[in-house]
């Protein structure tokens, strides 16, 4: 890849990102008189439904405080993070101290999960919110939210078990691998939690019980020492969490500067890509049986925004940790099949979800799973190690 490529494509995911789809939400996403963010958007970003989902509640905040801080110091962008972050404050807990999935466009309780993702990303909107501005009462919600996160995690019994444990315990990837992020983004603004152990055991036990190298797969679910289970949900991979976890490790081994995490984190990709890359219409598959059986998720062909999200920045970040051409190369093929589905041209923002063959399932731009988060986040994280690729020397940064 020349510098030349290098600066062409940091043009595009900046343009792209602060011209198209930051303005997309911002116009249509802020309820002005409620608080918080509508989420069910059409094609158009006129809304279709009302009702607030908490999780992209705080990814949408997390966005605004992170455009602020990384981006430019835009007045209109912190208070949009505020705006969200006070709409959590006020409505996302419930009295037993567990955060809501779902509320009503006033904040009314609608919907508990036995999941806890909306605690990680209302915990990263305050955690973003406090490294934007540096304030006291952000910092401690983010740590409420972290400490909760990871007592539901590691407490057995808390969370109501989706199958008797006493027949079949198991354990997913999807809960460690969040554990991973927010701890990390935690660390940055609380330098006096132990956020760096927490990292290190979610990078293990991933590692260990997860990754299944003889086997060339990461499966989504496996027993509690890392056992194979029974049936589908034993052989079940999901192409975009092994990615999403391999840009993470990426991340923390670039900042540590710990190349042998690079290495690891960097199979994960290549599984990732063997694994999960759909050589007849390209993209990414969104689920697949590891023994080549028939996968029981309805949408496992489907092509779905964040994986590919994902996959352009996992293979950017490779890229830029081993120097290695293969990387770039994919990445090249990634960023073609990507950019000529998912954008939409006509209407500004991305499509979220392709049949097959990459046509439009449907047109939404938003809803109770896409919100503001995995497209700008892409575009973001892409554009900043662009920008670093190509004021660096070496092979990865081209002549």
């Amino acid at each position: 890849m020349t510098n030349d490529r290098i600066i062409q494509l940091g043009h595009l995911y900046r343009e792209n990102l602060l011209s198209d789809v930051v303005p997309f939400w911002q116009a249509h996403s802020p309820d002005r008189e409620y608080g918080g963010f509508f989420t069910f958007l059409d094609r158009t970003g006129r809304r279709y439904g009302e009702d607030k989902p908490i999780w992209l509640q705080g990814r949408a905040a997390w966005m605004f405080a992170t455009l602020y801080r990384l981006v430019e110091p835009r007045p209109e962008w912190l208070a949009l993070a505020r705006h969200g972050c006070e709409f959590l404050d006020r409505y996302a807990v419930d009295a037993s101290g567990k955060l809501f999935f779902c509320v009503t466009r006033e904040g009314r309780p609608l919907r508990m999960r036995r999941y806890v993702f909306s605690e990680v990303f209302a915990g990263l909107a305050f955690a973003g919110m406090a490294a934007a501005t540096g304030e006291e009462w952000a910092l401690r919600r983010a740590q409420a939210l972290h400490r909760s996160f990871v007592r539901y995690l590691r407490t057995p019994g808390l969370i109501p078990p989706k199958t008797d444990p006493r027949t079949r315990p198991m354990k997913s990837l999807s809960p460690l691998m969040c554990l991973l992020y927010f701890s990390d983004a935690l660390r940055e603004v609380d330098r006096e939690g132990s956020y760096e152990e927490v990292i290190d055991a979610c990078v293990e036990e991933i590692l260990r019980d997860f990754v299944k190298r003889d086997e060339d797969c990461v499966l989504e679910t496996v027993g509690p020492a890392g056992e194979h289970l029974e049936g589908p949900d034993g052989r079940a991979m999901n192409p975009g969490h092994v990615i999403e976890c391999a840009w993470f490790m990426l991340e923390v081994a670039r900042r540590r500067r710990d190349p042998t995490l690079s290495a690891k984190a960097a199979l994960l990709v290549d599984i990732a890509l063997r694994r999960g890359w759909d050589e007849r219409f390209g993209g990414l598959f969104y689920w697949i049986d590891v023994e080549g059986r028939p996968a029981t998720q309805l949408e496992h062909d489907m092509k779905l925004w964040w994986p590919h999200n994902e996959a352009l920045i996992a293979l950017l970040l490779a890229y830029e940790a081993t120097g290695e051409s293969r990387y770039a190369d994919w990445f090249e093929k990634m960023h073609a099949w990507t950019w000529a589905h998912f954008p939409d041209r006509e209407c500004g923002e991305w499509f979220g979800y392709l049949h097959r063959d990459g046509s439009v399932s449907t047109p939404l731009k938003g809803g109770l799973w896409k919100g503001m988060f995995h497209v700008p986040r892409c575009l973001l994280l892409c554009w900043q190690t662009l920008m670093r690729l190509s004021t660096r020397a070496g092979p990865a940064g081209g002549p």
